[in-house]
C-alpha cells in the first residue's frame, strides 16, 4: 500500500497528487472551478471535492486518480465543507451562500436530502467521533449548527465567537474546539452542556482545526500570521489540566488545510500563497521541509491505498 496527499490548488483548478515516499507530485488533475475542500471515503476508494466557484462536486477514483463523476444541484452556491458519516454511507456537504446542508448517498452519488440551516454562511462539516452528531460553523451568524445524524435534523445552534470556521471534536468526544477567525480565538466547548470551558488566543485569522489521531494535539492554521498554533489538549501544570498553546510554528504564507498521516507521526499544512505544503514532524514539532504543489493550495487529504 502507498501513501498519498491529495492537494487542491484553488487558483489553477487542479489537484496535485503527492507520493509521500518521495514527497513529490506524481500527477496533476484538472478539476471544476475553484476546488476548496475534500474528503476521502472510509474505504479509501473515492474522494469528493467541493469546487466552490464552479458549484460542483467532483468525484475522484483513488485507484486511478481520475475524476469519474460530477454532481450538480440548483442550490449549490459555493459548496464547501464535506464530511463522511461513520458508516461511510452518506456524504454531508455545506453550501455556504445557499446556507444548506446536502446529504448524498455515497453508493449511488445521488442527493437524498437538502436541509436549510437558516443561518448565515454555513461553511464546514465536522462529525463527532461516535458519528452521531454533525457540527456546521456559520461564519456570518457567529454560531455552530448542531445536527442529529440518525434523524437528519437540526438540534440547535450554539453561539460562539465571531467568524467561526475551523471546527473539530476531540477524539474523546467530550470537547468541541472552535476557531473564531474574526477575533483570533479558540473556544473549547462541552459537547453535552454546550458550555464554553476555555477561551484561548491563537494566531491571526484561524481558519482550520484538526486533531492528531491520539488527541494529544490540536493544530490550528492561522492564515494571516502564516503559522500553526499547536495546542496541547491536556497540559498538566500546577495541579490543573487545561488546553494550552505550547508552540506557534511558522509555516508558509496563508496557512490553510491541515491533515495528518495515518499514525499521526506527520502533519501536512497547505500554504495558500507560497504554493507549497509544509511537512511537520509531530515528534519534534518542527517543520522538516516543503512540497511544491500548484497555485493556492488549500484543501488537503491523506489516502493510503
Amino acid at each position: 500500500m502507498s501513501e498519498h496527499l491529495i492537494v487542491l490548488n484553488k487558483d489553477e483548478d487542479t489537484i496535485s497528487i503527492v507520493n509521500l515516499e518521495t514527497n513529490e507530485v506524481i500527477k496533476t488533475i484538472e478539476t471544476s472551478h475553484n476546488p476548496h475542500e475534500i474528503v476521502v471515503t472510509l474505504d479509501g476508494k473515492k474522494s469528493y471535492v467541493a469546487c466552490s466557484l464552479g458549484n460542483k462536486v467532483d468525484i475522484i477514483d483513488n485507484d486511478t486518480f481520475e475524476i469519474v463523476k460530477r454532481l450538480e444541484h440548483p442550490d449549490f452556491n459555493f459548496p464547501h465543507g464535506v464530511g463522511i458519516t461513520k458508516d461511510g454511507k452518506k456524504l454531508y456537504l455545506a453550501s455556504t451562500y445557499s446556507e444548506k446542508v446536502f446529504i448524498i448517498n455515497t453508493a449511488t452519488d445521488e442527493i437524498e436530502k437538502v436541509i436549510p440551516t437558516y443561518q448565515k454562511y454555513s461553511h464546514m462539516i465536522s462529525f463527532s467521533p461516535d458519528g452521531e452528531t454533525v457540527y456546521v460553523p456559520n461564519i456570518g451568524s457567529n454560531n455552530i449548527t448542531v445536527m442529529d445524524v440518525q434523524k437528519e435534523e437540526i438540534v440547535t445552534h450554539i453561539p460562539v465567537g465571531p467568524g467561526p470556521e475551523g471546527v473539530a471534536v476531540h477524539p474523546n468526544g467530550k470537547h468541541l474546539y472552535v476557531a473564531n477567525q474574526e477575533d483570533n480565538t479558540l473556544f473549547v466547548i462541552d459537547t453535552k452542556t454546550y458550555e464554553v470551558l476555555f477561551k484561548r488566543r491563537v494566531g491571526g485569522i484561524p481558519v482550520r482545526l484538526v486533531f492528531s489521531p491520539d488527541g494529544k494535539y490540536a493544530l490550528i492554521a492561522n492564515r494571516e500570521s502564516g503559522d500553526v498554533s499547536i495546542i496541547q489538549t491536556e497540559q498538566h501544570i500546577n495541579g490543573q489540566v487545561r488546553p494550552w498553546e505550547i508552540k506557534r510554528l511558522p509555516v508558509g504564507v496563508w496557512a490553510g488545510g491541515i491533515v495528518f498521516n495515518q499514525n499521526g507521526s506527520y502533519a501536512y499544512v497547505a500554504n495558500n500563497k507560497t504554493n507549497d505544503v509544509s511537512i511537520i514532524n509531530m515528534a519534534t514539532l518542527k517543520e522538516e521541509g516543503r512540497i511544491d504543489v500548484g497555485i493556492h493550495p488549500d484543501g488537503i487529504a491523506y489516502v493510503k491505498r
